[in-house]
């Protein structure tokens, strides 16, 4: 394994000083699985064209996190008004 991930890496050298980046980015990937504990012939199997199948709901930014759902009938508390947050009316002490 490690004459395989040193051929890569001679290869990758070689395709990156033709300018020839895409091959070196999957020499790079398969360098990657081979250190990653992948067998050889994973690494064949690997589809390294770089495009990744999105998820269903993964569409956006931090949709990956948990959403909570309110039980059904739940209604949010109303919002204070906020000309009168924190205002007492006039001659009563607060707290009192």
């Amino acid at each position: 394994m490690t004459e395989t991930i040193e051929n890569l890496q001679r290869k990758m050298e070689e395709a990156a000083s033709a300018l020839d980046f895409e091959e070196a980015k999957r020499c790079r990937d398969k360098i990657s699985l081979l250190r990653g504990g992948a067998g050889a012939e994973e690494v064949e199997r690997a589809d390294l064209s770089g495009l990744q199948r999105q998820r269903p709901g993964a569409m956006g930014l931090g949709t990956n996190q948990q959403r909570s759902t309110p039980p059904a009938g739940w209604k949010p508390p109303p919002r204070p008004d906020p000309m009168t947050s924190g205002r007492t009316p006039r001659g009563k002490p607060r707290g009192k």
